[in-house]
């Protein structure tokens, strides 16, 4: 899905704190903070306080490096293991993470990613986006009640929907066959994007120890489940029912973009109010526009 390059990022802090007073339980009087009576001693102490955060940071970075081949992946894994079992992960997830295997097919079509270099007229050719239309109006009329129901809730008309449906599974046609876990769980480790993934990894590990997924969940080359390509952390936040559905799918897809500032009534075009959350969905400037022109087209207005 379009979640691909929206970056969430952890990181490490140093905490510091004023020195409390130092009591003298012999006079009953409250001493000057060590660090007032001596100087040096708050330098050193600060120094040394950096010193220890910082060594312990280099340690963690160091015991999850990432890696550009699948040589450091099992170990890895076992570490990351760790760390997540710290976080509350439990045995079904950790589990489903221990029989992950490094995903080449994935780290391929990572590498791989050309189409968003196109022009946008050579990338709506090369996604078929007059059969998507084309399609999509049929659907349009086929669903006619769904897409009221969702319009009414969501404040999203059928046109957006259904070029997101299109394009991403040629509305349910393309079913993704890898496996969700060993997915996520390679780009984690790949040293291109490991934030952002982390935060799919654990979100995938969540959802299987909630049994919203299974341990091997079949998925799309980066993770993406359902016939609008959710990643984990989208299925937690805006899933609506099973995505493998178009019910299930629309709804969602409508929820997610109401959740990126999804505005009832307004226009989604480039330049319109609506065309930022059409930007959530994906960061390549290319897709947006072509979700934006091919939505309008089923939805008969001008663009």
């Amino acid at each position: 899905m379009g979640g691909l390059l929206r970056f969430h990022r952890d990181f490490a802090r140093i905490f510091g704190r004023n020195d409390a007073s130092t009591h003298d339980f012999v006079s009953g009087a409250t001493a000057a903070p060590a660090s007032q009576r001596f100087p040096e001693m708050k330098i050193l102490m600060t120094a040394a306080a950096f010193a220890a955060t910082m060594t312990l940071s280099a340690g963690a970075a160091l015991a999850l490096s990432c890696g550009d081949t699948d040589v450091r992946f099992e170990s890895w894994k076992q570490e990351f293991a760790q760390e997540a079992k710290a976080k509350g992960v439990g045995p079904r997830a950790l589990a489903a993470l221990a029989a992950a295997s490094y995903a080449h097919p994935t780290i391929a079509a990572d590498r791989g990613m050309k189409s968003f270099r196109l022009s946008f007229d050579e990338f709506m050719k090369k996604r078929g986006a007059n059969q998507i239309i084309a399609q999509g109006r049929k659907l349009k009329d086929k669903h006619a009640a769904l897409f009221a129901q969702i319009d009414k809730r969501y404040g999203v008309p059928a046109g957006p929907l259904l070029a997101i449906w299109g394009m991403e599974t040629g509305f349910g046609a393309i079913s993704g066959k890898q496996k969700l876990l060993s997915a996520v769980a390679t780009l984690t480790y790949d040293c291109r994007r490991p934030d952002f993934f982390k935060d799919h990894l654990y979100a995938a590990l969540k959802l299987i120890d909630q049994g919203k997924l299974v341990g091997d969940q079949r998925a799309s080359m980066h993770g993406e489940v359902g016939q609008t390509q959710f990643m984990p952390k989208a299925i937690l936040q805006y899933g609506v029912g099973d995505l493998e559905t178009p019910t299930g799918a629309l709804t969602s897809t409508a929820n997610f973009l109401k959740g990126h500032g999804w505005r009832a009534g307004a226009g989604y075009g480039e330049g319109e109010p609506n065309f930022a959350a059409i930007q959530g969905w994906n960061a390549a400037t290319v897709y947006q526009k072509a979700i934006a022109h091919i939505g309008k087209a089923i939805d008969g207005e001008d663009d």
